[in-house]
């Protein structure tokens, strides 16, 4: 019974820094509506992510996944790696 049948939340974001062992930051941004005057804002949130292959390099655009805590910070997963950087 401790499997649950919940969505996971996914997100894709550009990876900003791949310079920890298994980990990579990736930068998700999103585009919010001013509550005021209409203008749409670029917000932007930062997250840790395990890569277990060590596979992404910056720049990669990738899905990640929400998973169990691994870490104090780190409690999303690489699922795939959608686009490479350009060299």
């Amino acid at each position: 019974m401790s499997q649950d049948n919940t969505q996971k939340r996914t997100v894709e974001g550009r990876v900003v820094s791949n310079k920890m062992n298994k980990t990579v930051t990736v930068l998700i941004e999103r585009h919010v509506k001013h509550a005021l005057y209409g203008k749409y804002l670029r917000r932007s949130t930062k997250l840790h992510a395990h890569d277990e292959d060590n596979a992404c390099n910056e720049g990669d655009l990738v899905r990640v996944v929400e998973c169990r805590p691994l870490s104090k910070t780190k409690n999303w997963r690489v699922l795939e790696v959608v686009a490479r950087a350009a060299k």
